[in-house]
């Protein structure tokens, strides 16, 4: 292995890592969603400007179109993290895979694949199961519907991405932290300055987990096969809820801990059936 390769592998696996903490931070952050959403907008814009520089600065119509389903994504996650657990936010927004499965055919003329439709079903079944260990919960209604929500949204991001181009990728996001800070400054004035502990939470959210994760990110697509690339990523989902059990002592649930399980493996399975066992038959 190349250490191009090993880098970019190390890369990706930083980034799933970084992305993962979201709920943690969150969970440990006695601001509201909103005032939150403006700090984590501001510093990872911050960093964005030191790591891609006028790249941010190039803009199509399908980057103000992209940039449009990133800023109310970030909302409807972080919303949705502070309204029911972690796990639920997280896994149900990773069902936008399964609806781009099934949209892919109208937007960029994809074939619809036998396996695809096996996905959607199965991400689907795993998403029922969320709604069984609700209830018993009733309260946590709203943050199922508004996760279920982020992971529509997430899909109409990632289709629009895939249609840009890869220069335009940067600007695109950057553009959607801008609205995301402009919408949530009536909370970010309203609500009083955060401590030292809380305004680092904040930096790790911005900096880290939202500004450098994509970045790290972003040089392992360049070097990595997508197969790869969206396999690390899918620590993610895996790792998010473990850090807020370990670290704010939140459970879950069995039924959403089996469900985001049936909906990673399905994605899983679908990843390599496409990638690896139809390549063999070429």
């Amino acid at each position: 292995m190349d250490t191009t390769r090993r880098v970019a592998i190390l890369m990706t696996i930083m980034a799933a890592i970084l992305w993962s903490t979201g709920g943690l931070f969150i969970k440990l952050l006695p601001q509201d969603a909103f005032t939150i959403l403006f700090y984590r907008s501001l510093y990872a814009g911050l960093i964005f400007i030191l790591i891609f520089g006028k790249k941010l600065f190039v803009f199509n119509k399908l980057s103000i179109i992209s940039s449009l389903f990133y800023a109310p994504l970030l909302i409807a996650f972080v919303t949705s993290t502070k309204l029911t657990t972690a796990a639920n936010a997280i896994f149900l927004q990773y069902t936008a895979p399964a609806f781009v499965l099934l949209l892919e055919p109208y937007f960029i003329r994809t074939k619809l694949k036998k396996i695809n439709i096996f996905t959607v079903i199965v991400c689907f079944v795993g998403m029922a199961l969320f709604f069984v260990e609700q209830l018993s919960t009733p309260d946590n209604w709203l943050g199922i519907w508004i996760a279920l929500l982020s992971g529509v949204i997430l899909t109409g991001l990632l289709i629009t991405q895939k249609m840009n181009k890869a220069e335009f990728q940067p600007g695109a996001v950057f553009l959607g932290n801008i609205i995301v800070c402009i919408v949530t400054l009536p909370w970010f004035i309203d609500a009083p300055l955060p401590s030292l502990t809380e305004n680092n939470y904040l930096m790790i959210l911005g900096f880290g987990q939202l500004g450098l994760g994509f970045a790290l990110f972003l040089y392992g697509q360049k070097h990595l096969p997508a197969i790869e690339s969206s396999l690390i990523a899918m620590l993610e989902p895996i790792l998010n809820p473990v850090w807020v059990y370990i670290g704010y002592g939140e459970y879950p649930g069995n039924w959403a801990v089996i469900g985001g399980l049936v909906i990673i493996a399905a994605l899983v399975i679908r990843l390599y059936w496409i990638e690896v066992r139809e390549k063999e038959y070429l």
